[in-house]
């Protein structure tokens, strides 16, 4: 079930909003293809920073380097 969201557009909101729906586009589709590219973007900008703390995480580097040195005395000559 949908809901109805009303807001108070400031200058730059309204201007934005302009710009969205300058070619036709309806302000609900305008406003509803802005709010999921922003959660896209959100969860991008989540990921990469997860995926920079994992990468300076010395101890997960030591274990990984490890793990490597372990398997290549694994490797078929």
């Amino acid at each position: 079930m949908a809901a109805t969201i009303t807001f108070r557009p400031d200058e730059d909101t309204a201007r934005a909003l302009e710009i969205l729906t300058g070619d036709g586009t309806s302000v609900s589709t305008a406003v509803r293809s802005a709010l999921l590219a922003a959660a896209r973007q959100r969860a991008r900008a989540d990921l990469r920073q997860e995926a920079e703390q994992l990468a300076a995480d010395e101890q997960d580097l030591a274990e990984a380097a490890q793990v490597l040195r372990d398997m290549e005395t694994l490797r078929a000559w």
